[in-house]
């Protein structure tokens, strides 16, 4: 089967406008991105999935493969589904493009397991949660998992609740990091999939796959991603090149989880 990765690429953002754009110890962070997707040992291809000509442009001067797409998408899942709809593909990762540290491990880990269930539409990633303020964050997306590593919930309440009010670190915690792989039929119809209450309330569309009766499998990682929202954010991830260059060349962690 055949697995292509997606970096879908907005020009606006709210806190940061042209992130993709901003530079990163010399080179577009988009650049750093599609590096590190790029080493990659199961994705066949990588695109680039633009919304502004000057991103576009700029992911062609570095030779990615990269196509405009239309501007007014409400997701990141509705781009990639234009991205490939006329490409052939059975298995489709969706790769943040604000992540220019992400774990090319990761990336194949994700895409083995619908490699090697083809029962699953939809997979994504996960990571134990160890610090209590990013548990109480609305930020930071929590997730709760069954005994198969299905998610049961996301949302960005603190959950599940501990009734019984033990020490933090004695409660296993999960949150949940942006990487999806999905089947191509299936991403292609989820834009069709009824729209979902609890994704309204949570502002978080995959509870539309689970609002649908669909099942999302996780895994689990030890690697910490760091995703730039801010020029501070872009600071603190340069500074991370800087102290441990093998962050500009190669993952800093591998996988945990199993599938």
């Amino acid at each position: 089967m055949k697995v292509v990765g997606v970096i879908p690429a907005r020009w606006a953002s709210t806190r940061f406008e042209g992130k993709m754009l901003a530079l990163l110890n010399g080179r577009p962070m988009i650049e750093h991105v599609w590096r590190q997707v790029k080493k990659s040992r199961i994705l066949e291809d990588v695109l680039i999935a633009c919304d502004d000509d000057r991103i576009l442009q700029v992911a062609k001067g570095f030779g990615a493969n990269a196509v405009m797409t239309a501007l007014n998408h409400e997701s990141g899942t509705d781009r990639i589904a234009e991205a490939v709809a006329k490409i052939t593909t059975d298995i489709v990762v969706n790769i943040q493009g604000d992540e220019p540290l992400i774990d090319p491990h990761v990336i194949d880990h994700l895409a083995q397991v619908l490699l090697e269930d083809t029962a699953l539409s939809m997979a994504t990633v996960i990571k134990r949660i160890t610090k209590e303020d990013d548990f109480n964050n609305p930020n930071v997306v929590k997730v709760v998992i069954d005994r198969n590593k299905n998610a049961l919930y996301f949302s960005r309440s603190p959950i599940p609740f501990d009734r019984l009010k033990k020490p933090f670190q004695e409660n296993i915690y999960y949150k949940h990091l942006g990487l999806y792989a999905y089947r191509k039929d299936f991403l292609l119809g989820f834009k069709t999939l009824p729209f979902s209450k609890l994704e309204s309330a949570e502002k978080l569309e995959q509870l539309r796959a689970l609002d649908a009766g669909y099942k999302i499998k996780t895994i689990e990682t030890d690697h910490e991603t760091i995703g730039v929202d801010t020029p501070e954010d872009l600071q603190k991830v340069a500074t991370i090149m800087k102290n441990n260059p093998i962050a500009n060349e190669v993952s800093l962690k591998k996988t945990t989880g199993q599938s």
